[in-house]
């Protein structure tokens, strides 16, 4: 029932894919289109590539979803939410959320470029605990 009203409070008719699609950023968190398609098509094996970016593009029109560009690996999405960053294995690639005071970072860059920042995307990469050891 949350993910059905979570794509009417962002004015996307509920369909079954939609509800997969939303069910599976609620599951992984961060998910590539290749994950979702092969998700998808264990529901719906009639369903194409097309259809997946269409709804991901509506999705991201209406402000539901986003993508993250990840340097060195394919674009995840994920559900929208506050501001925030991301910590990228480079060996497992997990990819963990994390929350960062940037007002800080970002009257730096105002006062070194007087560029006012509405949003920032931070990615950092190194090794999780797992890989470590």
């Amino acid at each position: 029932m949350k993910h059905i009203n979570l794509l009417k409070e962002h004015h996307l008719k509920v369909t079954p894919q939609r509800l997969v699609i939303v069910n599976s950023l609620y599951e992984e968190g961060h998910i590539t289109i290749d994950r979702l398609y092969t998700i998808l098509k264990n529901n719906f094996t009639n369903i194409s590539l097309a259809t997946i970016y269409k709804n991901i593009h509506l999705m991201e029109v209406n402000n539901l979803i986003q993508e993250v560009k990840i340097p060195n690996h394919k674009s995840v999405y994920e559900i929208v939410k506050e501001e925030h960053s991301h910590i990228v294995c480079t060996n497992c690639s997990n990819i963990i959320d994390i929350t960062l005071n940037t007002d800080e970072l970002k009257q730096q860059v105002k006062l070194v470029s007087n560029f006012h920042i509405n949003h920032s995307c931070i990615v950092f990469d190194g090794l999780c605990h797992d890989c470590v050891a």
